[in-house]
């Protein structure tokens, strides 16, 4: 008999952050996660990655 639920990720995500916001920047998220159709998790874990990637070029 096959487990049941939702299958095991390689790469699940544990870890729990809290962020605040001022209404502003708020907007601008949502705003950006509206147009480009993606979850505001993702869209602040794709602003992590490009923070990485600046750093690495200096």
């Amino acid at each position: 008999m096959s487990p049941m639920g939702r299958p095991k990720s390689n790469n699940p995500k544990s870890n729990d952050v809290k962020v605040r916001l001022d209404d502003n920047m708020h907007y601008a998220l949502l705003k950006y996660c509206d147009e480009y159709k993606i979850t505001k998790a993702e869209a602040i874990r794709q602003g992590i990655c490009l923070l990485l990637e600046n750093d690495k070029r200096k």
